[in-house]
């Protein structure tokens, strides 16, 4: 178990892999999975438009 850096919710990392994408299921924010070894989530890196380039 884990905290939401956001809302501070316990969030589970069990099952999951480093770099999933999850939603806190308290206040829906994106968080991204860093470690399940020692469980610790971060706020998703936002994603820029790419425009072709």
């Amino acid at each position: 178990m884990t905290q939401c850096p956001e809302c501070e919710a316990n969030i589970s990392v069990q099952g999951l892999m480093v770099g999933e994408i999850i939603y806190c299921p308290d206040c829906n924010v994106e968080l991204e999975v860093l470690s399940v070894e020692q469980p610790a989530v971060a706020l998703a890196p936002k994603v820029e438009e790419d425009w072709g380039e």
